[in-house]
C-alpha cells in the first residue's frame, strides 16, 4: 500500500478515535463519568454508554422547569433547528419560553419523541423535581424491525443537577446508557450515533443553558 494511502487511513483513524471520544465525553469530567448515576441499573452491561455535561448560570432549582418540558411537541430537545429540520422536520422548534402545561412529570408517564402513530417514546423512570430525571426507552428503533424482532435497543436516559459556585449555578449532568443487539446495530452505534450524539448533546445542553439564561 502506498505510504500515501496509510497515511490517509491512520489520519482517518485518529480522527475518527478524537470524535467517538468526544461523542461519549463531550463536556464531563473524569470524575463525572465514573460517578453512578439514577438510571445506571436500567441498562446492564451496557454496549455504549455516553456522559455529557454543562455548567449553567442558573440554580438547579431555575433550571428544572426547562428541563422537564422536554419532549416532541412539548419543549423539544433544545436542539440546533437546523438539526430538528435534518433529522426530525416533523419537530416544532424548541420552546424558548415556559409551558405551563409541561411542568410535572411522575413515574410512568409517557414523553414522545415522535408521532404517536411511530410509538417512539421515552417512559419516566425516575423523578425528582429539581434533582434529577430518568427516562427509558425501547422503541427508538424503526416500527418493522421492532414487529419482526430484527433489532432491539433499550435505552436509558439520565439527568442530574448540583449547584455549582456556592449554589449560584448548576451542573447539569446527561448520561445516556445502551444495550443493542444484533452485532450490526451496535457497530452503527459506534459508528454514527456516537459521533452524532457530539453534535446532538452539545447542542442540547448549549441550547437548554441559552433558554434559561436569556
Amino acid at each position: 500500500m502506498a505510504p500515501r494511502r496509510v497515511a490517509a487511513l491512520l489520519g482517518g483513524a485518529a480522527a475518527f478515535a478524537v470524535v467517538h471520544h468526544l461523542g461519549r465525553t463531550y463536556g464531563s469530567t473524569r470524575g463525572e463519568r465514573r460517578t453512578p448515576m439514577a438510571g445506571d441499573a436500567i441498562v446492564l452491561r451496557p454496549t455504549i454508554e455516553a456522559t455529557h455535561a454543562a455548567t449553567i448560570d442558573a440554580k438547579p432549582e431555575e433550571v428544572w422547569p426547562w428541563l422537564v418540558q422536554v419532549g416532541w411537541h412539548r419543549g423539544g430537545w433544545y436542539t440546533p433547528r437546523w438539526v430538528d429540520l435534518l433529522l426530525f422536520p416533523d419537530n416544532y422548534p424548541s420552546a424558548d419560553h415556559l409551558l405551563p402545561d409541561h411542568q410535572s412529570l411522575a413515574v410512568g408517564d409517557w414523553i414522545p419523541d415522535g408521532p404517536p402513530e411511530s410509538g417512539c417514546g421515552f417512559v419516566v423512570r425516575d423523578v425528582v423535581p429539581g434533582e434529577r430525571l430518568v427516562l427509558q426507552s425501547d422503541s427508538h428503533l424503526p416500527l418493522s424491525w421492532r414487529r419482526r424482532g430484527r433489532a432491539r435497543l433499550m435505552w436509558s436516559w439520565s439527568f442530574a443537577l448540583r449547584p455549582v459556585d456556592d449554589g449560584r449555578a448548576a451542573r447539569l449532568v446527561f448520561r445516556w446508557r445502551g444495550r443493542t443487539r444484533p452485532w450490526w446495530l451496535t457497530a452503527g452505534t459506534h459508528l454514527f450515533i456516537v459521533p452524532a450524539d457530539l453534535v446532538m448533546s452539545r447542542g442540547m445542553l448549549r441550547g437548554l443553558r441559552r433558554a434559561v439564561t436569556g
